[in-house]
């Protein structure tokens, strides 16, 4: 099932069947009864063989998972930060275009990245974040300080008609990538993974 399941859900007593999905620090549940239960919020988190139970204000969750209520509970309970949703590791040359607050730059650094303002050549993982379409010319100057096998995250806002995630896709696409993971980055932005072919990572190695 991963972190989304369709499934019977029983809330305060009344069941359904609906689909559910485990983001980063929230439980939603999608029709029939348009839910989000915050990690933070719940107060008591349970799970057998059969089903995950989540208790918050006055309310009480059941959702029919199976064998993977467990592991949900363990999500839950254990949160991964986003440093970890994003892979980032030790010793990594990571490079910031664009805005991005300080409490995830300082996450990164305290995972023993090596964080930079600036866009450095060579770079593991460049974090491109944008606002509005026209900021995308900049993808391919950016692109350039890339590492053959480093990876380039695009950070926009959700839902904004400023920026779709197809122009997103055209541009990075355009640019010689391919698109391997989308993540959510925050309750207003959504991420998105980009890297270079296997087949033109060679290439780009005897280039620099």
């Amino acid at each position: 099932m991963g972190n989304e399941a369709v499934c019977t859900v029983e809330l305060d007593g009344v069941k359904d069947e609906a689909k559910v999905l485990l983001e980063t620090d929230e439980l939603i549940v999608r029709s029939p009864f348009r839910l989000k239960v915050p990690f933070a919020t719940m107060r008591k988190v349970e799970a057998d063989d059969e089903r995950l139970t989540i208790t918050w204000d006055s309310h009480a969750l059941s959702i029919a998972l199976g064998r993977d209520a467990k592991k949900w509970a363990g999500k839950i309970l254990n949160p991964k930060s986003l440093a970890d949703k994003l892979g980032i590791k030790a010793g990594q040359k990571i490079s910031i275009a664009g805005k991005l607050e300080k409490k995830f730059i300082d996450e990164l650094q305290e995972r023993g990245a090596v964080v930079g303002s600036r866009v450095r050549r060579n770079s593991d993982i460049i974090f491109f974040a944008i606002e509005r379409r026209e900021e995308l010319d900049r993808l391919v100057g950016i692109l350039a300080s890339l590492a053959p096998d480093g990876a380039l995250w695009i950070i926009r806002p959700k839902g904004s008609s400023a920026i779709s995630e197809r122009e997103v896709m055209n541009a990075a696409r355009s640019a010689g990538l391919v698109d391997v993971k989308v993540a959510r980055f925050s309750t207003t932005h959504t991420a998105e993974k980009f890297v270079i072919p296997v087949k033109h990572r060679e290439m780009r190695r005897n280039r620099g």
